[in-house]
């Protein structure tokens, strides 16, 4: 239980509320499992939508994490379902919201680890029924209880791969968006981390130190604009880094060019770079996760932008994921 923190699942009802029928045609929305109707012995993978931007908020970042999630449903439930994909092995779990608003730094920092032991308790019985997660919404920071549900589940340390604009890898200072995977590592639930496409500028020399000292593999997203490294022989390099482990995918919305995002910023990948990324890292059987967090649209243009993208990211994902299975 929680005060500040609710789960709200999703049942049959609302998803074909927001799904358009056709004649003649099959949308996926039609097929997906929700809370109230789902196949163990079908379900592979588990959305659940997590709308709070108190991480992000904490961390000095921006509001509007709330509503990626629906822009994403509402979205994702009217693509076809077809020989490609057809729902029958997903289950629309539900979605977690706040119910308190950010007032400063430190008590936005208890909120955040509140948020964690909240996200945990509602994560880990589906992993453990062996479903894997596709987490949508809210800060980075919730990577952090993501880890460790899948972590103890295993009862072993996972690798995990990034692309992202920042490290996440701030200093132990109280819970917040920008140091996920510093916790993760420092209490033994994350073994390995791989972060691809860091902007230079945006982190900070302490950051940088710390994944040279745990010898992490990094990459910098100016490197690639200077033609110094090349980012598709990149993605096989950091895909033969994790592939052979348990290892957890991380997609920051931060790092799309001109994304609604909690960092917005006009320079980063294309989608179509994410997607590749999404594909690439998806083939391995031993993918545990999929986070895609840090998305911020503000009005219907920007819903409109982050929901189709979130769509093509998750159908990507479970696409190419589902054949490794």
């Amino acid at each position: 239980m929680s005060l500040n923190f609710k789960f709200t699942p999703f049942l049959q009802e609302s998803l074909l509320e927001i799904t358009t029928k056709r004649v003649g045609e099959r949308k996926i929305g039609e097929e997906l499992n929700t809370f109230d109707r789902f196949d163990n012995k079908k379900v592979k993978y588990f959305i659940l939508g997590i709308s709070e931007d108190i991480g992000p908020q904490s961390n000095g970042g921006f509001s509007g994490c709330t509503t990626a999630f629906s822009s994403f449903l509402k979205r994702f439930v009217n693509i076809q379902s077809n020989e490609f994909l057809n729902g029958k092995n997903t289950l629309v779990l539900g979605e977690i919201t706040s119910n308190v608003k950010f007032e400063n730094v430190e008590t936005g920092k208890l909120l955040v680890e509140e948020l964690d032991q909240f996200v945990e308790s509602i994560i880990s019985p589906y992993i453990k029924l062996g479903f894997i997660p596709i987490v949508i919404g809210g800060g980075h920071n919730n990577a952090f209880p993501i880890i460790k549900s899948v972590s103890q589940v295993l009862e072993s340390a996972i690798s995990v791969i990034n692309l992202d604009p920042h490290a996440d890898f701030r200093p132990l200072e109280g819970r917040h968006s920008g140091n996920s995977f510093s916790y993760a590592f420092k209490q033994g639930y994350m073994r390995k981390y791989a972060v691809m496409g860091l902007h230079e500028s945006y982190n900070s020399a302490f950051v940088l130190d710390e994944l040279r000292r745990n010898n992490f593999l990094f990459s910098f997203f100016d490197e690639y604009l200077e033609n110094k490294a090349d980012f598709k022989i990149d993605l096989t390099i950091f895909y033969n880094a994790v592939q052979n482990d348990y290892f957890g995918l991380e997609l920051d919305l931060d790092s799309i060019a001109f994304m609604p995002s909690s960092a917005f910023s006009p320079s980063g990948f294309t989608i179509e770079e994410a997607r590749k990324y999404i594909l690439m890292m998806s083939k391995s059987a031993n993918v545990q996760y999929l986070h895609l967090p840090e998305a911020a649209p503000k009005n219907d243009r920007e819903e409109a932008i982050v929901g189709k993208t979130l769509a093509y990211l998750v159908s990507d994902f479970i696409k190419m994921n589902q054949l490794a299975r």
